[in-house]
């Protein structure tokens, strides 16, 4: 344990046992205050709505400060969470971690050099960088070629070893497996923007000169890895009807529907088939760009010998700054990566397993009672996963004390912000509210779960952990109704509060999101 948790827990047991000495709890103290019966009214009427029919729920609201219970139904029985897990991944991740991690792609060789020539091969080893871009790679050609490389008479091999070679959560869905929401996860990756979803490539579709000729496909990064089945039509005029998928088990995207002449450009993010060869191939080209001629092959997954002597070098961004993408956009790629880096910096072994194992002894380190639940994954899209709301409640009050809260906190999707990298999956959400710009929360979405878990600042002043989780509702959605408990939040006052009940909030609509996907999973998103 480390040693601040420690402390922390031998506070806790101190309070607990001074608490013992002092007799029971008097009834008064636990009778709820007339704020609190309105509260309790309130919410249990949004709870009581028809799409929640058959349906569970849990929600918990606690004081932050005092750790007084304001609400609790269901607060210990077992949800799937979805994204909601990605609270555990994150903070056990900034706490084992640290904000400062950085991950390290570099390039090496064990041959000798002599006038351009490299007789030997060419090691890329991937540190599990989820933000390696395709520029990355270039400037890591660039480094090998200011080193004096021209010819290299080896192979270049792509060293992903630092993380196991499962590329799949054991739980995952096989029709999600196409979508960029669930790519395969590797050490050695390529991302193709700014939102980091490493794993993908983005494929656009524009359309041909004249009705029946076939669309113009490219791809970002441009890229020999994929192949192209192109099988749409340009039409005269009508809908837009594309569609854009890998086949399962190769890297052939292939390319329906129709594109209306005069179309503005249609693109689709798609996942592919082994990472690993996708970045090989994409530094391949750059060193290529550079005058950097490999004459051997590209192989994959062997390790870098010890004796392999530098060449060049990238560090990603640190990891407090990886938070802002990874929560506001809801990344599952980057949780996952956490997960196994987690297991390998702490085990030595960069696993599922060895992550989840570290995760778990952070969050019982912090006070979660980890027997009550279940974690199968870092982003929340096995629905093996099992929390109650309590325990994420628990952990929301823990962190508060972490000297990285403030940054961490600040990462979290803020309430009916429309900057994307503020707002994130809540930016369309509560606008106009109490609760616009002052809930701070973590979402989560698969079909027939929800979740909303965070924090909220009420009318006194007082900030409030929460966490609502929805499950086997057969509606297309219920964020309206989470929303309507986070506007009553942070709109509870205690000051002259009376037991009539309080005005069940509504909730501005969101727009529509395909059902079970996160808003941030809907690309170009549209919320």
């Amino acid at each position: 344990m480390h040693r601040r948790l420690f402390i922390r827990a031998l506070a806790v047991s101190v309070l607990v046992a001074t608490a013992a000495a002092a007799g029971p709890t008097t009834a008064t103290a636990e009778a709820p205050t007339p704020a609190q019966t309105r509260l309790h009214a309130t919410i249990d009427a949004i709870l009581a709505d028809s799409r929640l029919d058959g349906a569970q729920a849990g929600v918990v609201v606690v004081d932050a400060a005092t750790g007084r219970t304001l609400y609790d139904r269901n607060g210990q029985r077992r949800l799937v969470p979805a994204s909601n897990t990605k609270l555990l991944t994150s903070t056990a991740a900034m706490e084992l971690l640290g904000p400062g991690h950085r991950f390290t792609t570099d390039v090496s060789t064990d041959g000798p050099r002599r006038a351009g020539l490299l007789s030997g091969d060419l090691y890329l080893r991937g540190g599990g960088d989820p933000t390696m871009l395709a520029a990355d790679y270039d400037q890591l050609a660039e480094q090998v070629a200011a080193a004096g490389v021209r010819v290299v008479t080896g192979d270049l091999v792509a060293d992903d070893t630092r993380y196991d070679r499962s590329r799949l959560g054991p739980d995952w869905t096989w029709d999600d497996e196409p979508y960029y929401y669930a790519a395969q996860v590797s050490a050695l990756t390529v991302a193709p923007d700014t939102d980091y979803d490493a794993g993908t490539v983005i494929v656009h579709a524009e359309p041909g000169a004249r009705a029946g000729s076939r669309p113009k496909i490219s791809m970002t990064p441009d890229n020999g890895w994929l192949r192209v089945d192109n099988r749409a039509q340009t039409v005269a005029g009508g809908e837009t009807t594309l569609s854009i998928e890998r086949a399962h088990g190769g890297n052939t995207v292939v390319v329906t529907g129709q594109i209306a002449v005069g179309q503005t450009t249609e693109s689709d993010w798609v996942t592919v088939w082994e990472p690993t060869g996708y970045a090989a191939d994409v530094f391949r080209s750059a060193l290529r760009r550079h005058g950097v001629r490999v004459l051997g092959r590209t192989v994959l997954g062997a390790a870098t010998p010890d004796t392999a002597r530098p060449l060049a070098r990238h560090d990603s961004m640190p990891l407090a700054d990886l938070m802002v993408p990874f929560l506001k956009l809801s990344n599952n790629g980057h949780a996952e990566v956490l997960t196994k880096e987690l297991g390998r910096v702490l085990s030595g072994s960069g696993t599922w397993a060895a992550g989840l194992s570290a995760i778990g002894e952070y969050a019982g380190d912090a006070g979660v009672d980890t027997g009550t639940l279940r974690q199968r994954d870092g982003s929340g899209l096995s629905r093996r996963n099992l929390v109650p709301p309590a325990q994420f409640v628990t952990l929301l009050s823990a962190v508060r004390a972490e000297p990285w809260f403030d940054t961490w906190y600040a990462a979290l999707p803020v309430a009916g912000n429309p900057d994307r990298l503020v707002g994130g999956t809540l930016r369309s959400r509560m606008v106009g509210t109490a609760a616009a710009d002052n809930v701070h929360a973590k979402t989560g979405s698969l079909t027939g779960a929800s979740g909303l878990s965070g924090y909220v600042t009420d009318a006194d002043g007082r900030l409030l952990a929460f966490s609502i989780v929805l499950n086997n509702y057969l509606t297309s959605s219920v964020k309206g109704l989470e929303d309507q408990i986070a506007i009553a939040l942070a709109t509870y006052t205690e000051k002259g509060a009376t037991t009539a009940r309080m005005t069940v909030p509504t909730a501005p609509d969101s727009p529509r999101v395909p059902e079970g996907r996160e808003c941030s999973w809907v690309k170009p998103a549209l919320c």
